[in-house]
């Protein structure tokens, strides 16, 4: 077991490696640095007066080199100018005395994630306070959709075929082709507008974000939710199909072990082994799919930020979160995959 562990994060690491670099390559092509030095300075500015601001940013040294310093591998850069010296490692302009005594390596690795060029502020900061709004969202997402589709799933592969089993596996398709820009316009709409007449909601997820209740965090919770549970209940029913036709089942029906204790008892457990990956899965999903439902309510999460810093060409914000989003796909691939193994003992013999 320890020497899967050790493969699994040996892998995540080398493709992590990978898919940052190729982040890296593409937001630093010279298109987005012209239009970040024209966003920054002026838009009329020359090819010459662009070429010199990239420069004085340390923007048009050799992409492996950058990547070095954006990692924390290779020692930051410095440029002296006359004002000063200025450099990857500090703020402002410094003298050359002061500019000595800060740190040479500044990176990732480090815990140095840049300067935003849009908020101003530490890219550190505000991926810590815009990640924790998103983890509340995704808490309460989880525990919304989990149970639901679980009980959806369950109950549709008790008995295959049936009027209850058509039902709720009809549901679970129609949730999840509907997308959550759709659903969540309808319930704006329906329920919080005055048009219509159903005012429940009265609050907004911009609210939410300081004092998150019922009437201002509910409809994006279940926005997000409906979405998701529909897979998750669907993959629960085809499991717990496939459970109940087994031969140990059958043979606990023609000893006359009650229904209800077949499926508490045998059938459950193992019926619930292929959804645990998948409900896994759904947290890489929900921390970059909840884009559209935090642009829609308004709520200044993860995925917000995620479209601010690509529509004005963040790109130390960028990169920030597209290592968040790799780092925690990564991880909870790893976590399923272990917790497969501990779940289905047929794995661990093979």
């Amino acid at each position: 077991m320890g020497l899967f562990i050790l493969r699994r994060t040996v892998v995540m690491i080398l493709t992590a490696v990978c898919l940052t670099f190729i982040v890296f390559f593409l937001t630093n092509l010279y298109p987005n640095l012209e239009k970040l030095a024209k966003t920054q300075g002026n838009f009329r500015m020359s090819d010459e007066a662009v070429a010199s601001w990239l420069d004085k940013g340390g923007y048009l040294q050799p992409l492996p080199v950058k990547y070095g310093q954006w990692l924390g591998v290779l020692p930051g850069w410095t440029r002296q100018t006359d004002e000063g010296v200025t450099g990857r490692c500090f703020i402002g302009t410094r003298s050359a005395d002061a500019a000595a005594e800060a740190p040479s390596f500044c990176g990732i690795l480090q815990g140095y994630w840049g300067q935003s060029t849009v908020f101003k502020e530490s890219v550190g900061g505000i991926i810590g306070t815009r990640l924790a709004l998103t983890g509340k969202l995704m808490f309460w997402v989880l525990v919304l959709m989990v149970p639901m589709a679980l009980i959806v799933g369950v109950l549709a592969g008790m008995r295959e075929g049936s009027v209850t089993d058509r039902t709720l596996s009809t549901f679970s398709i129609i949730t999840t082709a509907t997308p959550e820009y759709v659903s969540g316009v309808i319930f704006i709409a329906v329920f919080t507008s005055s048009a219509v007449g159903l005012k429940w909601f009265k609050g907004t997820a911009t609210s939410a974000m300081e004092n998150a209740n019922f009437e201002n965090f509910f409809l994006p919770v279940l926005t997000i939710s409906l979405y998701g549970m529909g897979y998750i209940a669907r993959m629960t029913r085809a499991s717990m199909t496939e459970v109940m036709t087994a031969q140990y089942i059958r043979t606990a029906r023609l000893k006359g072990v009650k229904f209800s204790n077949i499926v508490l008892k045998h059938a459950l457990r193992n019926a619930l082994i292929a959804p645990f990956t998948v409900i896994l899965l759904q947290v890489p999903w929900l921390l970059n799919g909840v884009v559209i439902v935090e642009t829609l309510f308004n709520y200044k999460g993860f995925g917000w930020t995620l479209v601010q810093a690509a529509g004005n060409n963040d790109i130390e914000l960028l990169l920030a979160v597209s290592v968040v989003s790799v780092f925690v796909v990564l991880l909870t691939q790893l976590i399923s995959d272990i917790g497969y193994v501990y779940l289905n003992p047929r794995i661990r013999i093979s």
